[in-house]
């Protein structure tokens, strides 16, 4: 173990440590009560977050000690074990805000959608590493799209779209693997023609995507594109399109609704449905260049801002740090992100590097979803921002999953 530790990636605990710390920092903000209360009052958000925060030491340290071979052998197993704890849920688990997605432990609750998310990578790496899976044929792509669309169906059943959204960024590692381009392409293209519907309507919509088609056919002729694919897509999406309105209106929640009404404009009642927006933009502007500083923060220690401590933690840092906090925030995701490229890339073996990709993508999915959530460029879904939002689920499977892959990583090197 010792010769093993010396070969972990400490620049990565490094940022993971920092991020903790700061991100523990402004969930004191966002409840502070006053300063003759303990730090270590578990009755207390903040109390709470840093009794997770130290079992997350312990749990390290147990990563740290495991035979990274368990982690391969052991993938399917542990994949299983995730899918019945989803699935208990159903008859065990407790509603908070109408979802049923935590299980309950007298004061504390654990939300095992965070866990599943390592057990997929897991599985998922298992996978695509045997030898006989080529993503090239459509039998390995179902059976990958089957480990991934399982725990999203369930979790969806909660009904979490938060979390769900999460799970597609699995698609990342199964591209880097030899996943066809075209399923990440027409799924931005579905993205885009939902938005631009709802935005403008299919009546105006329509003839501007059937123009644009006949332009992009006519530029590719000397590359003799294949005319009935052309026109496949354009009927698919034309259908799409014209069930926008349906899908807006039969299947979405009328909460779900309000929130892409808000992303595009339609609905401004700042007192509504864009109450969380809107306070979070207040909070965010208002701290200029440095912030109005610690504990100083008007929206923050006001209590204006609905979930601050969880999805809209970064608003806090936007109103009491200001620029060069948000600023800092930022460059450190990133630093944190290239450098578990980095890592993913140099692997020797398939399976760390399909699990490494996982890690990244779920990172970089959660961080900028969560940014451009809180900034209005996408709509509020419930999906925490990496160490710095309160939870102990959130934070246990974030350290559970990237630990695991510098357990790997370690291996790795300890090998050359």
């Amino acid at each position: 173990m010792p010769k093993t530790l010396l070969q972990i990636d400490w620049l990565t605990i490094f940022i993971i440590i920092i991020l903790i710390g700061f991100g523990w920092v402004n969930i004191y903000s966002t409840t502070f009560v006053g300063p003759e209360e303990s730090v270590f009052d578990l009755s207390r958000i903040y109390g709470k977050q840093l009794f997770w925060i130290i079992l997350g030491i312990v749990i390290s340290i147990v990563i740290f000690a495991m035979d990274t071979k368990f982690f391969e052998r052991f993938a399917n197993v542990i994949y299983l074990l995730a899918i019945l704890s989803l699935v208990g849920l159903f008859l065990f688990g407790k509603t908070i805000a109408g979802q049923t997605a935590w299980y309950s432990f007298g004061s504390f609750s654990i939300q095992p959608a965070e866990f599943v998310k390592t057990a997929v990578a897991l599985a998922l790496a298992k996978y695509i590493s045997e030898m006989d899976n080529d993503l090239s044929r459509f039998t390995s792509q179902l059976k990958a799209f089957a480990i991934i669309g399982l725990p999203l169906a369930l979790i969806m059943l909660q009904p979490d779209a938060g979390s769900a959204v999460i799970y597609l960024s699995f698609l990342i590692p199964l591209y880097r693997e030899g996943l066809p381009h075209f399923y990440i392409s027409y799924g931005f293209l579905a993205v885009a023609i939902f938005i631009l519907t709802l935005k403008f309507g299919f009546s105006i919509f329509a003839p501007v995507f059937v123009a644009l088609f006949i332009i992009i056919y006519l530029f590719n002729r000397k590359k003799k594109p294949k005319l009935w694919r052309y026109i496949l897509v354009l009927i698919l999406g034309l259908g799409f399109s014209y069930s926008v309105n349906f899908i807006l209106n039969s299947v979405l929640l009328p909460h779900q609704k309000e929130r892409f009404n808000v992303l595009i404009g339609e609905t401004t009642d700042i007192r509504g449905a864009a109450f969380n927006l809107y306070q979070s933009e207040v909070a965010i502007g208002s701290g200029g260049w440095t912030g109005k500083g610690w504990l100083k923060g008007s929206q923050t220690q006001g209590r204006f801002v609905p979930e601050q401590h969880t999805d809209y933690i970064f608003s806090t840092v936007g109103e009491e740090w200001g620029f060069l906090g948000t600023s800092l925030v930022i460059i450190l995701f990133t630093i944190l992100i290239l450098r578990l490229y980095h890592l993913a890339e140099r692997q020797k073996s398939q399976f760390s590097r399909v699990y490494g990709y996982s890690v990244l993508s779920v990172f970089f999915v959660h961080f900028f979803v969560n940014i451009a959530m809180v900034i209005g460029l996408f709509p509020t879904v419930g999906i925490p921002l990496p160490f710095f939002s309160y939870g102990g689920s959130g934070l246990w499977g974030f350290l559970i999953l990237v630990l695991i892959f510098l357990k790997l990583d370690a291996k790795r090197k300890s090998l050359d």
